[in-house]
């Protein structure tokens, strides 16, 4: 039987990956995508994800290929949603793309399709903002053609478990949506996890996003408050872990980042206003998290008057922009508003980053509008020069790259937000 062709819309960070592991499984694939040159690059063979190599692209060109004409939507029998779910500059879901695509979808949707929104959202959006706008085309939807949610669970960087061995959670707006969406996915993931509709899989996905900030919000709350009474945290860490039930350890560091932890739980505060809901584990998580970069940079201006250095002149060298150990990703890393703040305050900022070449430090931490007041900066080498010369060095992500013998020996000043150097020293902070 001949497989079926699948659309994608949206070739980011989810998208891409996603149609390589369908293309890989031999599904003939269309990646859509408004952006031209990324449509340019996919079909020349190059990737702009440094965990895809070229060579990867390479093989697959052929079964997929990219472009920006919406109007071949309606060769496929699959379209999956995969486009970027933001925050405006208030803090309010950004649907934008999600309607753009969906609209596209409508004007070349034909009967029998199943389309699948797996853009991370809050419950409803699927029924009462996708349904209805294709609807439009004069089909029904879970009759004419099948709708569902699936949201993605693709962790950058993450070699324990590959993409398609992640159990897939998918709600149709009727059985035989979920039913087709379930067959869909079965073809290229390991598992799949049917739930009753939309709004469960939409939930879960928050659920998860939720669980990792309140718990990281907390340790680091903890980590602040340990900091106060002169207590190692990292050391309180070790001992909790050795209970064998009822704990999990979640590490602290200098905020959460990536395109979902920080933003996904604002998807759910605001839709929970509709119901006049205040969920306040989740705002105060929130808040938390974005207190922290204030609390990195006050800790940063604490440690330079302790040796008798004013912040204001200080050079200060980064080590990691990245949101997370070992990937090329800055989206929302809490590095960037902590450079940011130390640039306003007057320091004098370097940064080394050996998977991100060069990154653009704004005002605004979620909005991608540039701003004539935006600062670009170029990694630097990491070297015993660059370490000698600063006066603190600040490290805010711990790639397997950086040696952490080699940092502490070259410093005068090192404050370790990510418990990197394990050896206690005078000039080391935590």
């Amino acid at each position: 039987m001949k497989p079926q062709k699948v659309a994608i819309i949206g070739l980011g960070y989810v998208g891409l990956p996603t149609a390589l592991a369908l293309a890989e499984k031999n599904f003939p694939v269309i990646g859509f995508d408004i952006n031209e040159k990324r449509v340019a690059d996919i079909n020349k063979a190059k990737s702009y994800i440094k965990e895809i190599s070229d060579a990867r692209l390479k093989k697959v060109l052929g079964t997929f290929h990219a472009t920006t004409d919406f109007s071949k939507l309606s060769e496929c029998e699959t379209i999956l949603i995969a486009v970027p779910t933001a925050l405006t500059k208030n803090r309010a879901p950004d649907l934008g793309p999600v309607i753009s695509a969906t609209e596209a979808i409508a004007q070349h949707l034909t009967k029998g399709t199943l389309v699948i929104l797996e853009s991370t959202t809050f419950p409803g959006t699927t029924e009462e903002i996708v349904q209805p706008i294709l609807e439009k085309s004069g089909l029904k939807a879970g009759h004419d053609f099948y709708l569902a949610f699936g949201p993605e669970r693709i962790d950058p960087g993450n070699k324990e478990f590959a993409f398609n061995e992640v159990t897939k959670v998918v709600g149709g707006v009727n059985p035989a949506s979920t039913k087709r969406a379930v067959a869909f996915y079965k073809k290229y993931v390991s598992a799949v996890h049917p739930v009753s509709s939309p709004r469960v899989a939409e939930m879960t996905k928050l659920l998860e996003n939720i669980f990792r900030l309140v718990n990281i919000s907390l340790v680091n709350e903890l980590k602040m408050f340990t900091d106060k009474i002169a207590v190692d945290f990292s050391e309180v860490m070790e001992a909790a872990k050795t209970k064998p039930y009822g704990f999990m350890p979640f590490q602290p560091g200098p905020g959460v980042g990536g395109h979902c932890i920080p933003l996904d739980p604002y998807y759910l505060a605001w839709k929970a206003k509709e119901y006049s809901f205040t969920p306040r584990f989740i705002e105060l998580a929130s808040e938390i998290n974005e207190s922290m970069a204030h609390h990195i940079v006050t800790k940063v201006n604490w440690v330079l008057n302790k040796h008798k250095k004013p912040l204001n002149g200080a050079l200060i060298l980064v080590l990691g922009v990245a949101y997370k150990k070992d990937i090329a990703d800055p989206r929302e890393s809490p590095a960037l508003p902590i450079i940011w703040d130390l640039l306003r305050k007057g320091a004098d900022v370097r940064y080394h980053d050996p998977h991100i070449s060069s990154v653009r430090v704004s005002r605004d931490r979620y909005n991608a509008n540039v701003h004539k007041d935006d600062v670009t900066l170029e990694s630097v080498g990491l070297t015993a020069a660059e370490l000698k010369a600063a006066d603190c060095v600040l490290i805010l992500t711990d790639h397997t790259a950086f040696q952490p013998t080699f940092i502490a020996k070259n410093s005068k000043l090192v404050i370790d937000t990510r418990n990197l150097i394990k050896k206690r020293a005078p000039h080391i902070y935590f």
